[in-house]
This record gives C-alpha cells, structure tokens and sequence, in this order.
C-alpha cells in the first residue's frame, strides 16, 4: 500500500515531486469507451499533458499493440513530439521495465496516472506501484472505462488499496498552489483557457474585460 501521508500539507501534490505517466489514449481503447464522453477525456487527458509540460514534471507514455490498437492520439502526441512511447505488450504497464525504469529514473514517488482502461491499464498499474512504495494518484476523469460501472469499480477497488483519486484541474492546482508563483502563472492560465470549459471561458472573459477597462484609462 502506499507509504506517503493521506491528510495534511505532504498530502498534496507538487511539481518537484510528481512524475505523470499517461497510458494507452488509442482509437482502440476509445472504441468502447463508455463511461464518459470521450471528447472530454480527450480534451482532460491533453490538458493534463499541457500542464505537466508548463510545471516540468516528467511525463512518461506508454501505447500498447499499437500496430493493431491505433497510436496515441495525435493531439497528446502533439504535447511531447519528441517523445515515442513506450509500446508494450504487457496490459499492465507495470510489469514491463522499460516503464518501471523511466518512473525510477525521475527519482519521484508520487505517480500520477491517467489512461484507458480505468479497469484494467489504470487499476492494475495504479495497485501494483502502490504496493511498491509509491503514492499513487489516479487522474479519474483524463481516464475512462467500457461502461460506468467499470470505471466506479475500479476506482474503488484502486481506493481500497490506497490511490488517490483526482480529477486533472485539481492536479494543476495542487501543482501551482500559490498564485505569487508567477512564473507558471502565464503557463496554467493558457492550459485553463484551452482546456478548462466553462472556467476557461470564465477566465477569458475575465481577460476580455481587464484589457477593456485598461484601454479606457479605469
């Protein structure tokens, strides 16, 4: 079970700490996805990306059969086009090396998770690492099942075995956490305004009305 505090300040995420691994966002996978709309994992999944990117936290992904189940999908590849990932034969990403290898080689033990299927390529990876020592924290909505009930399944079974579950603006939160760290600001703001729906709407709008009143001399 994961070994790191459940409640209190070390609780919470931060960039320096965290490692990102993104599993198996293929046309295969999104076939059947049926717990959420797959748009919106698309457009969570490629935030969460973008995110990592702006806080330097290294991101890690990984396809599986991708000859026969499809590449990554072109807008998370888009992310990090310099980055192949790493594609395995292994459902359970945590039982290839060349995965365990690159989380251990970040030195970080809190490891993030996102991918599809949230029963089987989330659950299994997300339960074994935190058998291993890591805290594990599992992105529920940048993820997503073949039916809804799969997806609740499994993150209650991943609950029982001490991952946290988190949805992906919370991440970015916990990652920026102070706004006087200015020099994410610029960096989270974009994400929010691309990816954030109805707050990033919200805060273009906001923006709209800054840059109205700073042309009229208010």
């Amino acid at each position: 079970m994961s070994t790191g505090n459940k409640a209190g300040l070390n609780a919470l995420l931060t960039p320096e700490e965290s490692v990102l691994v993104l599993i198996d966002h293929q046309p295969f996978q999104f076939a059947n996805l049926n717990s959420h709309e797959p748009t919106m994992v698309v457009n969570n999944v490629i935030g969460l990306a973008k995110a990592a990117k702006v806080f330097d936290v290294p991101t890690i992904l990984t396809t599986v059969l991708e000859e026969r189940g499809g590449l990554l999908v072109q807008g998370l590849q888009d992310v990090f086009p310099e980055q192949k990932p790493i594609n395995r034969t292994f459902i359970n990403s945590w039982e290839d090396e060349r995965v365990v290898d690159a989380v251990k080689a970040t030195g970080r033990k809190k490891l993030i998770i996102a991918g599809l299927w949230t029963e089987i390529c989330v659950a299994m990876p997300a339960i074994q690492a935190a058998g291993e020592g890591f805290e594990v924290f599992a992105v529920t909505d940048a993820s997503g099942g073949v039916s809804k009930e799969a997806h609740d399944m499994a993150v209650r079974r991943m609950v029982q075995a001490g991952v946290v579950p988190i949805t992906w603006l919370a991440v970015m939160g916990e990652w920026q956490r102070d706004w006087a760290r200015e020099k994410t600001v610029p960096g989270a703001a974009e994400v929010q305004a691309q990816h954030g729906g109805a707050s990033g709407v919200a805060f273009a709008w906001e923006m709209q009305l800054l840059a109205e009143r700073a042309g009229s001399g208010a």
